[in-house]
């Protein structure tokens, strides 16, 4: 991971924007510790410490975990509780976690002790932005989280490497004890104090992370949908006449609103559209639901994405940790830490995502169909027997569909018990996330099989030109992807254009045109 020259962000003057968490987790920039948040850290160290030699036993300070919170444990023992504590609960299994999403999670856990309500001292917190700062990441894996009393083993193997134990991945990506490459870095391991091994696990810090930067990949993913449906649109020599607003307001959700004003500006001014716009020439009355509906469905999953940023907005405003250390001084437990809220946004973020991938596939499926492609070649191919076109194309893309509508099922409704029974009602929200994030690469696969689809269909109209915004994104394409001819090795071209989909290409082209999509 190379550091970006983003300006550093500060932590602790208020909450964290999702455009912050993004340049953080994925760009590298760096963070600081804000004065007002060093001295909430302070004061309430104050207090834990006060509370240490109390004779009455207190959760997370003076006691075991869980199911053995009622054992007292003795001051001469407390430092080898909260090592313990880290070892145990550093018991992920499976594949490693992204980069991001666990600089995501060491960032929105930082997040959380600045403000000043989880009772660790200021050298924790310090160490942990050090950390971040340096590009060390902490090895965690794919299994462990319930999604209740935090995201317990993912956060454990981040606090296992801020006492210099585990392993971590460095700036360039390589593996390294932690203790190794802290020491390369000047960082010095952190031995814990009382409350602060809880205080470094219990949170929904990795599934709000996932939720994060799955809105920023959304966001972009909708606009990128209009894009590809308005290419459809155009190539199957669909109507915009439906996408008018004052149709539009006729059923007022905003999101179709402006999935429909995008595809009015990336159809503007198509010679393919004018082609059969007057109705004697043109016989067809309505176009199938797949290109009618477009801005119904890709409204739908932008009204909500936003019903999933209100929720994650609210959880950056938050300071989860159990117990927790009050203004007023109380130190008390709670049940915060219960990922439900964000569980079920993840989970309804994955049924839209599957949704509007199911859309993409079938107006990609039209295309290949010579009964409803309007007057162009079987499959697009370009002899059609010798040779097959986008043929199998479509069977990949309706493979990915399949396993999105597979992912779509919710995982917030399963809830195992563990603990002994204490902790009897977990959110899977860790779950959540990880199958949404595959949800999203999916999507982002099915987007780039029908831009690749629309764009040789509209290639095949010529001579008429496309719109000037769908004829600039054809044109990107073009770079990286020949046009229509023979058979030829077809994968690698999927694969560069799923790059261009993903980086954002093919839409800035298209935008150059239109002005920003919304």
């Amino acid at each position: 991971m190379q550091q970006t020259q983003i300006s550093p962000v500060e932590i602790g003057t208020g909450p964290l924007t999702e455009a912050e968490v993004v340049a953080i987790a994925r760009e590298g920039a760096e963070v600081r510790l804000s004065e007002s948040a060093r001295t909430a850290i302070a004061e309430t160290r104050a207090v834990i410490e006060r509370l240490a030699d109390d004779p009455i036993p207190h959760y997370g300070i003076s006691t075991g975990f869980g199911a053995l919170a009622t054992r007292h444990i003795p001051l001469d023992q407390r430092t080898q509780l909260q090592r313990s504590l880290i070892r145990s609960h550093a018991a992920g299994s499976g594949p490693e976690v992204e980069t991001e999403v666990v600089r995501a999670l060491m960032l929105l856990r930082l997040a959380t002790l600045a403000t000043g309500r989880t009772g660790v001292r200021l050298e924790t917190a310090e160490t942990l932005a050090a950390l971040l700062n340096a590009g060390i990441t902490p090895v965690v894996h794919e299994y462990g989280s319930l999604g209740c009393s935090g995201d317990l083993a993912p956060l454990a193997h981040c606090a296992l490497a801020l006492m210099g134990e585990g392993p971590v991945r460095d700036r360039d990506g390589n593996r390294r004890p932690a203790a190794e490459a802290m020491a390369a870095a000047g960082i010095t391991p952190v031995t814990l104090a009382e409350k602060e091994g809880l205080a470094l696990i219990n949170g929904t810090d990795g599934m709000l992370g996932m939720l994060v930067l799955a809105l920023h990949d959304l966001r972009r993913l909708a606009r990128t949908a209009d894009l590809a449906a308005a290419m459809s649109v155009e190539g199957l020599l669909g109507t915009d006449d439906v996408f008018a607003a004052d149709l539009q307001a006729l059923r007022p959700h905003p999101g179709q609103a402006t999935s429909a004003a995008n595809l009015r500006a990336l159809l503007a001014n198509s010679e393919i559209r004018e082609s059969h716009r007057d109705p004697a020439a043109c016989t067809r009355v309505q176009d199938a639901y797949s290109l009618r509906c477009s801005p119904q469905v890709a409204g739908a999953v932008r009204d909500t994405i936003e019903h999933a940023s209100a929720v994650a907005g609210r959880e950056l405003a938050a300071a989860i940790d159990n117990p927790v250390v009050t203004p007023d001084g109380r130190v008390e437990s709670n049940g915060n830490f219960h990922g439900a809220p964000v569980g079920y946004v993840l989970d309804f973020l994955a049924i839209a995502v599957a949704d509007l991938a199911s859309i993409s596939e079938r107006r990609t499926d039209r295309f290949l169909d010579r009964a409803r492609n309007n007057g162009l070649n079987p499959f697009l191919a370009d002899d059609p027997g010798v040779d097959s076109g986008q043929m199998i194309a479509q069977y990949t893309q309706a493979a990915m569909v399949s396993e999105a509508k597979r992912l779509a099922t919710p995982a917030s409704v399963d809830s195992i018990p563990s603990s002994a029974m204490q902790e009897d009602h977990v959110s899977m929200g860790w779950s959540a996330a990880r199958k949404l994030r595959r949800s999203i690469d999916l999507l982002t696969r099915v987007l780039a099989v029908e831009v690749l689809t629309a764009a040789r269909g509209i290639d095949l109209r010529a001579p008429l030109r496309p719109s000037p915004a769908t004829a600039a994104a054809i044109g990107v394409l073009r770079e990286q992807v020949a046009g229509p001819g023979p058979d030829v090795f077809l994968a690698p071209q999927l694969e560069a254009t799923v790059a261009l989909v993903r980086d954002g290409s093919l839409l800035t082209a298209a935008e150059t045109v239109t002005g920003p999509l919304l």
